[in-house]
């Protein structure tokens, strides 16, 4: 993988961004905000899967008016999405929160901006310029292709420069599109031309299924670039599917733990074992789980032996049962019925043993 871009460091609550810092997660909650306490509840959901920033949709003064006790019930970075109202963008610094995002397309030049950024930085917020291709500034929409990727991206920065001119100096930025090969080119823009870090996702990526894809190829090639500080997988699902697939993706590119990992062979002729059904109970079971493990589950003679010997642990099944590897070694034959059971029992021991467990 390529080396990372060297952005410029900032801190978003207590969350380092850029500057060499890991690449952290975010998702967004879809409660009504000004219903605080579901609100928190997701929150709390969010975290507990690995999310390291949250952001809050502030559509409305109710909304706004909530944040303080949001801020005050987590201790996640909280981030406050404006749109359309500098009004709300000003009560947000005023609730406490740690990072504001505007859309250079939502919100007008005009529109009391340098109040905005005056305010953000005299409360040390993190203000992310956000763009994306649905809400694109007039003049930029409807040229199609890497036009509009150069559009997104120029609008952006120029977002940005807007932001520094009034003294902002805790800058973020990203260049959604919701087509992969457009948001690439724009995040490539973008990185070439300027030095704050960088905020990467797919917008409207669609459902848990065709989003992840989406956006694992879209999120991926980018990082692969070594362009990218923060991500977000945008999913028309549970918001904690989001920080699932977005750890899996840091994880497949070396750039993050996102706890278990199953490996599990395709199935084919060879196959004497009911590979898929053990292999997603196994996976089922283990998903919270965030301390980093390999389980293999294979069910070929081919392939199965070696990788449940080079995982962490594994099993290896045939028509008979199967062999059961702990740390590369050989433990003990499992009858067919037991797989299942004996392959958890040795993964909840290990678990135990790092402390993940009680």
């Amino acid at each position: 993988m390529t080396i990372r871009e060297e952005t410029r460091r900032i801190t978003l609550g207590g969350v380092p961004v850029g500057g060499g810092a890991p690449v952290s997660v975010q998702s967004m909650t879809n409660t009504d905000t000004a219903d605080v306490e579901a609100t928190l509840l997701q929150v709390g959901e969010l975290e507990a899967a690995g999310c390291d920033i949250v952001r809050v949709a502030v559509p409305d003064r109710e909304a706004g008016e909530a944040l303080g006790r949001i801020v005050a019930g987590t201790t996640l970075p909280v981030v406050a999405d404006i749109h359309f109202d500098y009004r709300l963008a000003l009560l947000a610094l005023e609730q406490g929160v740690d990072g504001i995002r505007i859309n250079p397309g939502t919100m007008r030049a005009g529109s009391h901006l340098e109040e905005i950024a005056r305010a953000a930085e005299a409360a040390g917020v993190v203000v992310r310029v956000g763009v994306n291709s649905g809400s694109l500034e007039k003049r930029a929409r409807g040229t199609g292709g890497k036009a509009e990727a150069a559009a997104l991206a120029e609008s952006a920065l120029r977002g940005a420069a807007l932001m520094e001119g009034f003294g902002v100096t805790r800058i973020k930025l990203s260049v959604k599109a919701s087509d992969v090969a457009r948001s690439i080119e724009a995040y490539r823009i973008v990185a070439r031309e300027s030095p704050w870090p960088l905020h990467v996702g797919i917008t409207e990526a669609g459902t848990l299924w065709s989003g992840a894809i989406r956006s694992a190829v879209g999120i991926g090639a980018i990082l692969a670039q070594g362009i990218g500080d923060t991500i977000r997988v945008s999913l028309t699902a549970n918001p904690v599917e989001e920080i699932r697939v977005g750890r899996k993706i840091l994880a497949s590119l070396g750039l993050g733990e996102a706890g278990p990992q199953v490996i599990s062979c395709p199935t084919c002729a060879r196959t004497e074992i009911d590979v898929i059904g053990l292999a997603m109970r196994v996976e089922k079971a283990i998903e919270g789980y965030r301390f980093p493990l390999k389980v293999a589950v294979m069910g070929c003679p081919v392939n199965g032996p070696g990788e449940a010997r080079e995982a962490d642990v594994g099993i290896a099944g045939g028509r008979d049962g199967a062999m059961l590897f702990v740390a590369g070694e050989k433990i003990r034959h499992v009858p067919p019925d037991k797989m299942f059971d004996e392959l958890l029992g040795e993964i909840e021991k290990m678990m135990r043993d790092r402390g993940e467990v009680d």
